[in-house]
This record gives C-alpha cells, sequence and structure tokens, in this order.
C-alpha cells in the first residue's frame, strides 16, 4: 500500500528524530541551545506560540539519546535539560545585562554573571527534570513525563530562594487574547503545563506505531489549544463592551521617559520633578481626580520635603490624589524602603505601601557580609522590605493593591489573603533599566496576566515606558509605547462581579492538572512496559 503524507512526514521525522538521537558532544549541546533559544520565540514581543513544538521535539529526542551518550545516562539526560533550559534563558534574558550597562563603569563585571550564571543557576530545575522524565520509556510515557516535570520546575523556580518566575512556560501564550484567558482558570503555571502537554503529544506523535495512532495524538495536541481558546472566545464573548464607565474614577498616568542614568543625579533633579508635575497638569480633564506617577518618580524622600508636596498639591484636582513611587526611611526600625506615597490636595500623606519583594542584587546584596559589592539600585544602603501585599482604602477610589515594579510577576503575592478584596491592581514600575529590549515587553505581559488570574482591573505607570491598563478580562484600555513621554486619561473599570476560579483557589488547579498529567505519563509507561517487555529504569543504568 502506498503510504500517505502523514507516513511520509512520520518516516522524515523519524529519521532527523534518528539523528539527533545519535548527536553527541559539541553538537548535542549546540542542537540543545538552539532548540531552548527558538523556543523564546513563543514569549513576548514576537509571540509566535507555535514555537514550542518543534523545540520540545528536539529536547525529546536528545534526551532519547541519553542512555548511549558515553558518561553515563543519567549525566546526559540532566545535560539535556540543562542545556535547553540555557539556551531558553539565556535568550529570554538577555535584556538583564542591559540593566548593568546603564552603569558599565561601575557594573560591567557583573555581565556575565547575570547573561550566564543567572540562565546557568536557573537551567538546573531543569536538568533535574529531564533526568526524572528520563526513568520513563521513549514516546508518550516520557513525553507527557517531561512536559510535568517542566512545569513543575517552573513552580519550584517561582518559590525557592525568594522565586524568579521570570517567563515561566505560560507566557508563550500570553500573546494570544484568547489563549491567556486560561489564566483566570488555572493561573500561568497551569497554561504553562497546558502548552507543554499540548507540545508533547505532537513531539510523541512522530515515534513509531501506527498512523491512526499519530493522528490521535496530533489531534489531542491540537486539540488542547483549541479548547482553551474556545473558552476565551466565549468569556472575552460574554464580556460586556469595551467602554469607559460614565461614573468610574478618572484616572491620569504619567509617563516621564527619563533615562535611567538621569534618574538619580542631583543635577537633573528639579527637572524631573517638573516635568512629572507638567504632565499631571497639561491638557487635563475635569473628570480626572487621581494623578499616577511611576515607580520612585520622586527620586528623593517626598514626604520629608514640604516643598514638593505643596508643589504637587497646587497641581492636583480639589479632591484628588497623586500616587507616586519614592524612597522612604523609616525610623523604626531604621530602614529604607521602596515605596508607594499617596499625597492628598493639601499636601499631606494620606498613605504609604512598603514594596515587600524586593530585588535580589538590584535593590539588596544577599549575604551582604559576605560579598564585596554593592546592590545595582542607586545608592549605598540596602532597601529592606515590607510586610507584604496590602489594600489600601483611599478616599474617591475603590480599595486597590499596590505593586511595586517586580512584583507583578508573582501570581500568588498580588493580593492580600486577609481583609478586603481590591477593586483593582496599581502596578508602578521603572523599566528604564533594560531600554529597547524585549524586557519591558515580557514585563508588561506579566502584569496582564494578574488581571486575568485576578478579575481586576490593572494600571500600571512605568518610567520610560510601557505605560498601560487592562480590565479584568485583560483587555487593553490605554497605553503609552516604549520610551515615550507623555500620559493618558482614563476611567477606571469596575471588577468583575465575581472573583475568576484562579482568584479564590490559587494553584490548586495547577497541582490537580500536574497530577492527571504525571499519572498520565505513568499509565502510559507501564502499558509501554507491558507491551514490549520494557522494564522500569533502576539506579546502575546507563
Amino acid at each position: 500500500m502506498r503510504p500517505g503524507p502523514l507516513d511520509r512526514l512520520r518516516d522524515r521525522l523519524d529519521r532527523a528524530g534518528a539523528r539527533l538521537t545519535a548527536l553527541g558532544g559539541w553538537r548535542r549541546r549546540g542542537a540543545l541551545v538552539l532548540a531552548g533559544a527558538g523556543a523564546t520565540l513563543a514569549l513576548p514581543p514576537v509571540g509566535v506560540w507555535p514555537a514550542l513544538f518543534p523545540a520540545f521535539w528536539v529536547l525529546l529526542r536528545v534526551l532519547d539519546g541519553a542512555d548511549a551518550h558515553a558518561g553515563g545516562g543519567r549525566r546526559a539526560a540532566f545535560g539535556a535539560g540543562w542545556w535547553f533550559a540555557f539556551g531558553y534563558f539565556t535568550v529570554g534574558w538577555y535584556w538583564i545585562a542591559n540593566a548593568l550597562l546603564v552603569f558599565s563603569d561601575r557594573l560591567w563585571w557583573m555581565v556575565p554573571f547575570a547573561a550566564v550564571g543567572l540562565p546557568a543557576a536557573m537551567a538546573v530545575y531543569y536538568g533535574l527534570a529531564a533526568l526524572g522524565a528520563r526513568t520513563l520509556a521513549a514516546g508518550l510515557p516520557r513525553a507527557l513525563a517531561l512536559a510535568a516535570a517542566f512545569a513543575a520546575a517552573d513552580w519550584l523556580r517561582g518559590q525557592l530562594l525568594t522565586g524568579f518566575p521570570w517567563n515561566v512556560w505560560g507566557y508563550a501564550w500570553a500573546e494570544s487574547a484568547w489563549l491567556s484567558q486560561g489564566a483566570a482558570l488555572v493561573g500561568v503555571f497551569g497554561l504553562g503545563l497546558l502548552a507543554l502537554v499540548s507540545a508533547a503529544l505532537a513531539a510523541a506523535a512522530s515515534y513509531g506505531g501506527t498512523a491512526r495512532r499519530a493522528l490521535a495524538l496530533l489531534a489531542a495536541a491540537a486539540l488542547i489549544p483549541a479548547a482553551v481558546a474556545g473558552y476565551g472566545a466565549a468569556r472575552l464573548d460574554g464580556a460586556p463592551a469595551m467602554l469607559e464607565p460614565a461614573d468610574g474614577p478618572g484616572l491620569r498616568v504619567v509617563q516621564a521617559g527619563i533615562p535611567q542614568r538621569e534618574k538619580w543625579p542631583r543635577r537633573y533633579a528639579r527637572r524631573n520633578f517638573d516635568r512629572h508635575l507638567e504632565l499631571s497638569l497639561v491638557e487635563r480633564p475635569a473628570w480626572v481626580e487621581t494623578v499616577i506617577w511611576p515607580e520612585t518618580a520622586a527620586a528623593f524622600f517626598i514626604e520629608e520635603t514640604a516643598p514638593a508636596r505643596a508643589a504637587i498639591a497646587a497641581v492636583l484636582p480639589p479632591d484628588g490624589l497623586l500616587l507616586t513611587g519614592a524612597p522612604r526611611r523609616t525610623a523604626d526600625p531604621p530602614s529604607l524602603r521602596n515605596a508607594l506615597v499617596a499625597i492628598d490636595p493639601t499636601g499631606a500623606v494620606r498613605a504609604t505601601y512598603d514594596k515587600h519583594h524586593l530585588v535580589p542584587f538590584g535593590e539588596y546584596v544577599p549575604l551582604k557580609r559576605f560579598l564585596p559589592f554593592q546592590k545595582v539600585v542607586e545608592g549605598a544602603t540596602d532597601y529592606a522590605p515590607g510586610p507584604g501585599p496590602r489594600t489600601l482604602t483611599l478616599d474617591g477610589l475603590p480599595p486597590v493593591s499596590p505593586l511595586i515594579c517586580y512584583e507583578t510577576i508573582f501570581p500568588a503575592g498580588v493580593v492580600a489573603r486577609d481583609g478586603p478584596r481590591p477593586g483593582w491592581l496599581l502596578n508602578l514600575t521603572n523599566d528604564a533599566w533594560y531600554g529597547r529590549t524585549a524586557g519591558p515587553y515580557q514585563h508588561l505581559q506579566h502584569a496582564r496576566l494578574r488581571a486575568v488570574e485576578q478579575g481586576l482591573p490593572l494600571v500600571r505607570a512605568a518610567n520610560t515606558g510601557i505605560s498601560a491598563a487592562f480590565d479584568g478580562w485583560g483587555r487593553e484600555i490605554a497605553r503609552l509605547p516604549l520610551g515615550a513621554s507623555g500620559r493618558f486619561d482614563m476611567r477606571l473599570p469596575p471588577a468583575l462581579a465575581g472573583p475568576p476560579p484562579y482568584a479564590r483557589l490559587g494553584d490548586a488547579p495547577f497541582a490537580l492538572l500536574l497530577a492527571a498529567v504525571a499519572l498520565a505519563a505513568g499509565t502510559a509507561h507501564r502499558r509501554c512496559s507491558k507491551r514490549d517487555g520494557m522494564r522500569p529504569f533502576v539506579e546502575g543504568d546507563s
């Protein structure tokens, strides 16, 4: 019988897979690094989510060759996951080095640690994941196990050693309005697991077996994103039209566009402050009551500077507020905080919020007594963390949960567990460190997914961009582009009538999905063992 198109495609993939499986030395490592780098095409700002399919197929095929690799199967399996993740992180996080080059005369020596050291350290999670997946039979069992192990590695990376869940696999679907709605159900970690399982099923279809089995696996691989997209389309179709409510609080978001090198020097302090004042007042509609400035827009201790607060009071609406980022000092205990400060039209401070999830090495140096350098952010004194997530109640506004910069990347730390549910999220940030790179676009999508997960509108003020606002479905209301100086005015939309499942259940749905995929992998492995007389991997195999 003449082979059909699918048979011919599988035959070509089998031959290509066999060549990948047989690779050794630098060719093997190079293929893995290139595959990991290719997977970053799924991330913002490119957002081509099908890029996961060929990347995962390459990883799976190279992992299959671990047992025949010189030096032992365990070492080679760990290396497969490590080199793949190293390529993914090195390309996906290249912008971190830009933050150090802003002050290259002082921090140039840290560039290799940021550009290579951080990806190398984080890749360990995925090396261990591949090592675990290698214990299952090649094909569908190993593919599913690898997807589950990579998703578990994502979650652990977001929790351990203060956590760094930047570019976890769920952001591969973040650029799609429909696919990203799945975060309302299972959060970004669950979204990543679904994306990985889809890629795993497609990769498993290229292995031996009947054409019917291959078609079934491909259909299942396509069904997962189709089902999530269908849910997302229905969810958005049921959402109210994107019309600003006439009675919603009026907000102005200011983006001054100040280069990082000019943010802290005293010779620029008055100019920078005046620019924020001017953008707060120019052509402002009468319905705007609250003005929002970015993280450390007031690059001085504004609580201690009465003339500056008086100047702010002069440009505020009669019943309005300024919400600005600023450093602040506390006396008991003595400390420096990265804070949000609310100032009223009399110049009085109405409320403050202190950032609680600080950036290691950026805002403080871990184990400082043993390390001979200062933090990256301006100043010799480390910032101290605040007490944790808070909901602020301010006159004329719904209760708000503030998030300063880095805090938007942690799904579980967005809203305080005790107290009233906020009506919106406010993200103050300064992405000027990252220049015109992928970093600000990735950070923006992290913030947008927090709005989807919580069902709350999110307003984002960034020093050099990207400032934006989203409703509780993650739909964009307004935006200022990267590098621009300007402002936008908006009415704050209401929160969703009821919190989405993720906002109520947290990562519990992800844990259930993870257990289900792990169970499916184990079941497939037992069937393969029974059918082919295979035995599970045991200690001592190589």
